[in-house]
């Protein structure tokens, strides 16, 4: 997993690049057994890639766009949907 530190990234580069690019490759935990999980297809199809970000769950780290100040943390388990992230 990732500890506190702060990460340069490109313009354009997602949270799961950034990540990878810094040498994380572990960004979540499994809910099922707490195993290390991390990208794997960079597409939003598999969920691999789930963070917290700016302290909103279930984010996929592929899908999130890169930008100055942000805060990822790693997602262990899986936490419940709150109302405020119901569509």
């Amino acid at each position: 997993m990732f500890h506190t530190r702060t990460l340069t990234a490109q313009e354009g580069d997602t949270v799961a690049l950034a990540l990878l690019a810094a040498g994380i490759s572990a960004c979540r935990t499994s809910a099922v057994g707490g195993r290390p999980r991390g990208p794997y297809c960079l597409m939003g199809a598999c969920f691999e890639c789930l963070v917290t970000v700016d302290g909103v769950p279930n984010r996929q780290a592929c899908q999130v766009p890169v930008r100055e100040g942000m805060v990822v943390t790693p997602q262990v388990g899986s936490p419940a949907i709150s109302a405020q992230e119901a569509p």
